[in-house]
């Protein structure tokens, strides 16, 4: 059976956080999720253009329960801001969709010297989430999302003796590795969750190609080298739409049968119906060991502990 939004359950009385509302993916799910009767917290960087975002939901969904709050990825103090403002306001967070993201771009430095899609793509919602963390812990059964893509299958786990990529940056390999990073992290944290003894679960979804404005900013920006234009005009007349390409992290988010740890993305890698996607590649003493430098590298950049025992979120 075809999985689309409408098989998405009643969320009345849920809240969710979507990252990178105000555009693309983002706000194709925080339009189906608005619309299955969920608070949806948009996230994101443009005040004005989450202003337009709301507008537009509000068009399709009238009386849809919103909130924005200002989140700059490349900011680990605007990460901790918007967690702590959003932990402040809801007691319980029942989704998170870590949605937002940067591709291929040039080589480049954020205010606090990360590696730019390092920070944006992972860094800044590993602070979130540990912000988040007491919220997600205290719901009944929370759902954490992260959004990676086939792009982890040519990105090398984090390197803690180089995690800016010093010593030789290439702007696909770093897009690849930051979202092999945001794999492992779903990964891991369910891991950490079930260790904890805690029903919350956290899963991956990766949305294929589908037509959005992250491949023109890599054209704008200058990135992506030859593949910029040709990924750009592939997501023009071949990638599917924004609501289509959004299925997988929606499905992801809402399935009760979604399992903790698992993968979802379009049945045929770049479009097609979401599907639970084989984690092949990820597994054994491989794994372990690329989740264990994640958190070491993580925790020792960001000085965030993402850590969802009861014993940390009482501490």
């Amino acid at each position: 059976m075809t999985w689309t939004s409408d098989s998405i359950p009643d969320l009345t009385g849920r809240v969710a956080v979507v990252t990178g509302a105000n555009g693309g993916l983002g706000l194709a799910c925080t339009t189906a999720l608005a619309r299955r009767g969920a608070h949806v917290v948009m996230a994101a960087r443009s005040p004005s253009k989450t202003a337009d975002a709301t507008a537009a939901v509000l068009s399709q969904v009238p009386g849809a329960s919103l909130e924005s709050v200002p989140l700059d990825l490349a900011s680990q103090e605007a990460a901790r801001a918007a967690g702590d403002l959003i932990a402040g306001r809801h007691s319980r967070i029942d989704i998170v969709i870590a949605n937002a993201g940067v591709m291929a771009l040039p080589q480049g430095r954020t205010p606090d010297g990360f590696e730019t899609q390092l920070a944006v793509n992972h860094l800044g919602h590993w602070t979130l989430l540990a912000r988040l963390m007491p919220g997600i812990v205290a719901a009944p059964a929370a759902r954490i999302v992260t959004t990676t893509s086939i792009a982890r299958l040519v990105g090398a786990p984090v390197d803690p003796a180089d995690p800016h990529l010093d010593e030789g940056y290439e702007d696909w390999a770093a897009y690849g590795r930051s979202k092999l990073a945001a794999l492992h992290l779903a990964i891991g944290l369910d891991r950490a969750l079930r260790a904890a003894g805690l029903p919350a679960r956290a899963l991956a979804a990766h949305p294929g190609i589908s037509h959005t404005d992250l491949q023109k900013r890599t054209v704008r920006e200058g990135g992506g080298g030859t593949q910029g234009p040709f990924w750009e005009r592939y997501a023009e007349r071949r990638g599917m739409s924004p609501e289509r390409g959004a299925l997988s992290q929606l499905r992801a988010a809402t399935d009760p049968r979604a399992r903790g740890g698992s993968l979802y993305g379009p049945r045929w890698a770049l479009a097609g119906d979401p599907v639970r996607r084989l984690l092949v590649r990820e597994r054994g003493r491989s794994l372990d060991r690329a989740i264990a430098r994640l958190w070491s590298v993580s925790e020792s950049l960001t000085g965030e502990t993402l850590d969802p025992s009861p014993q940390h979120q009482r501490a």
